[in-house]
């Protein structure tokens, strides 16, 4: 299957490495080891649904379930969904997460169960009041198969919705295959560990901000660290990606969400999401979303946009208003989460009291991190308070990896 979304990145990587030549470029400490020779750089990175012609036994002659969404290519122009239905396998329901089965709707949107205008297919929504598949919407399943576009960040639902289906699979005693895809912010392991006490939807499991596995890796560590309900072990089976591993550069062929239209707001992302929990626009609104940050109420900054409803923010933070900010489009690529917009437009925001709001706590997982700023402690000052947890959490991801 050697679809121009395969040759985009292999040229990407070619590219990449022929500047790196005699150098060695650094991902979390890690050194991208330099190329040496010609037939190592031609190998193109193939995901889970790509190589799945090797293993549809797993799905022949029976009814399979398919969580997926806009971001589950087999090839530019073919969803895995009419791949299966057109290698005969018996496709019986499809399950969409957060944004729904083609990716149109907005953060946070009531998601409807409906059918599919393609195939005809019945969807149901694993988002809203219905985030963990009940056992009569898991009736005529006798295997799943998991394909969702991850992007390496906490709060970043597509594992959530993993967790609960696999936690539903486990109780119906369901084989689960899971689709694994690159982590588009490779190796990256950074930020607060979540707190129990503060888990919800957009952060499930006592993991840094920046988790630094592929959907995949992940899916074992729910499975053997026991996160789901009752410690229960899930029939995982894991298509992995091949000629991966974490420091390779990969660039989504398909917008993972409505407002991840980018490499640049995926890189971003993570570091930006806190302002989700504050009276500052992340540019939803724009065509600049998760690449640009602003507020009324910042003062002392030269760039501004004005938020508007588009595709993917029918009523953003600040519609209409003018906001003063920071344009980060053309910043050089993150390799840690950076903190310092936050603290930046906190302090440059006029009334502190109203910076943040109760959801900024769920998103970086711990109370410590709104009272630190607070407090007025520095970016290395914040940051050393992490180190403890980042160091167990890395010792634990290590037992998980597959790259």
């Amino acid at each position: 299957m050697h679809s121009n979304l395969i040759l985009k990145n292999t040229v990407l990587f070619f590219a990449l490495s022929i500047f790196s030549c005699g150098k060695s470029a650094q991902i979390n400490n890690s050194p991208i080891p330099t190329t040496t020779s010609l037939q190592t750089v031609q190998q193109p990175i193939k995901t889970g649904a790509q190589v799945l012609d090797k293993h549809l036994d797993l799905l022949q002659n029976k009814k399979v379930g398919v969580l997926t969404n806009q971001s589950g290519m087999v090839t530019d122009s073919l969803h895995l969904v009419d791949y299966l239905l057109e290698q005969k396998i018996n496709v019986t329901k499809i399950y969409a997460p957060e944004h729904g089965f083609r990716g149109t709707a907005d953060a946070g949107e009531l998601i409807k169960d409906g059918k599919d205008t393609k195939t005809g297919l019945p969807i149901i929504s694993l988002y809203g009041n219905n985030k963990k598949p009940k056992p009569e919407q898991l009736k005529d399943v006798d295997v799943l198969v998991f394909d969702l576009q991850d992007v390496g960040a906490r709060f970043y639902t597509y594992i959530s919705s993993l967790h609960y289906v696999m936690e539903a699979c486990a109780e119906q005693n369901i084989p689960i295959v899971v689709l694994d895809r690159p982590n588009p912010n490779g190796a990256l392991v950074d930020g607060p560990i979540l707190e129990p006490e503060h888990t919800s939807f957009v952060g499930m499991h006592p993991i840094p901000v920046l988790h630094g596995m592929t959907i995949g890796e992940y899916a074992q560590m729910i499975n053997g660290e026991g996160w789901l309900k009752n410690k229960a072990k899930a029939d995982l089976t894991v298509i992995k990606n091949e000629n991966y591993n974490h420091n390779l550069p990969y660039v989504l062929p398909v917008k993972p969400s409505p407002n991840l239209p980018n490499a640049q707001a995926i890189n971003l992302y993570a570091s930006l999401c806190f302002f989700e929990g504050t009276n500052v626009s992340v540019g939803r609104g724009t065509e600049q979303q998760f690449q640009i940050y602003g507020s009324p109420f910042i003062k002392n900054a030269n760039f501004s946009f004005t938020p508007k409803p588009n595709f993917g923010a029918k009523d953003p933070m600040h519609n209409g208003k003018l906001c003063y900010g920071v344009d980060l489009s053309n910043e050089p690529q993150l390799t840690q989460l950076e903190l310092k917009y936050l603290l930046d437009a906190y302090q440059n925001t006029e009334d502190k009291t109203k910076f943040f709001n109760s959801f900024f706590t769920k998103l970086a997982g711990t109370k410590k991190l709104q009272q630190q700023i607070e407090k007025g402690m520095t970016e290395d000052e914040i940051r050393a308070s992490w180190e403890v947890g980042l160091n167990q959490f890395k010792n634990t991801r290590a037992k998980y990896l597959l790259y």
